[in-house]
């Protein structure tokens, strides 16, 4: 029985295109480990042993790192969302993960440069033993460790998470602080001029509302609108990110937590003094009612937020949020 040209033909155009597919040592049945392929149509992820050491190795070394940076996160309570953080930038990177697979990958020595910086940095962190300075050298560590491994363009794909991660590391008692008070004093001022125009008799010594009736209540570090701006800015940050926003709105959105914050603080100060009156200070300012009233406050404060990134959204637009997060290389719809 003959062969047609066309045949003929068609059985090379196979063949080529065969002998073009990636080959998967030590497997016989096809799609079979289809994890260790590289860059493979179906958008698998080649781990080689290397890989499983690397990242292993970081993730025993980064333990100490972590046990210090959960003891900051629940020393105070503006590092708390802390917690949260990881939790969140892995949610990202998980809704990535059919694209990341996708992309080419290719082992970059300058990864490799960055992972030795940060591992060198991580080392003089632990001597004195610094938060802030563990968590840099954690997140820079990981940003190496993909890069030399995945390369330029599925880092750039994990760029949003990572980053992301910053977030969770405290920062030094030593920079805020003098920021925390000068926030106390403008929202015990603030709070001093709401009260005036709502005709309460009020007189304000520094950072203390003293009342009509001679009882006093001290604005403390946590109705200064520190915890609320530090926590507030990663919302911002995440909301801005997944809204159908271009580069401006979202910087805007961004930008807009500081006065959305501090707003809801002084809400916070004006409506414990005017609890205050009928309850009585120690009432107003013991728990639960103290933490309830914070909690609340923090519930206005994102409920504005979206608020406001609703406001900014093109109309018609919806958040990306609602099937997962976006892909990296999606672009949000252009503005008038």
């Amino acid at each position: 029985m003959g062969c047609r040209r066309d045949d003929l033909e068609s059985l090379a155009a196979l063949a080529i295109r065969r002998a073009r597919r990636p080959v998967v040592f030590g497997s016989s049945m096809p799609g079979k480990r289809e994890f260790e392929r590289v860059a493979a149509p179906e958008g698998g992820v080649r781990v080689s042993p290397l890989d499983r050491v690397v990242y292993l190795a970081l993730a025993v070394a980064f333990l100490p790192a972590l046990g210090t940076l959960a003891r900051a996160w629940g020393a105070t309570e503006h590092q708390s969302h802390g917690f949260l953080v990881p939790l969140v930038a892995g949610w990202i990177a998980w809704g990535t993960r059919d694209r990341w697979g996708r992309l080419p990958r290719a082992i970059d020595g300058r990864g490799a440069a960055l992972l030795a910086l940060a591992l060198a940095f991580y080392a003089l962190s632990l001597l004195p033993g610094s938060a802030s300075g563990q968590g840099i050298a954690l997140v820079a560590a990981l940003t190496g460790a993909v890069w030399w491994r995945e390369g330029r363009r599925r880092l750039r794909a994990l760029a949003f998470p990572i980053a992301f991660l910053l977030f969770m590391v405290p920062i030094p008692s030593d920079w805020f602080t003098p920021f925390a008070v000068q926030l106390l004093l403008f929202v015990s001022w603030a709070s001093e001029g709401v009260l005036r125009v709502l005709g309460v008799e009020v007189l304000r010594q520094g950072n203390v509302i003293v009342l009509a009736g001679g009882a006093s209540l001290m604005v403390a570090e946590a109705c200064s609108g520190l915890t609320a701006i530090l926590t507030l800015l990663p919302i911002a940050v995440l909301v801005a990110y997944l809204s159908p926003l271009n580069s401006t709105r979202r910087v805007v959105l961004v930008a807009l937590a500081l006065p959305i914050a501090m707003g809801a603080n002084l809400l916070r100060v004006v409506f414990t003094v005017l609890a205050a009156q009928v309850w009585g200070a120690d009432t107003v300012t013991a728990d639960p009612w103290h933490t309830l009233a914070g909690l609340l406050i923090y519930a206005v404060a994102c409920l504005g937020l979206l608020a406001a990134a609703r406001r900014l959204r093109p109309r018609g637009a919806s958040f990306a949020g609602r099937s997962g997060p976006p892909r990296p290389d999606a672009s949000p719809p252009h503005t008038k």
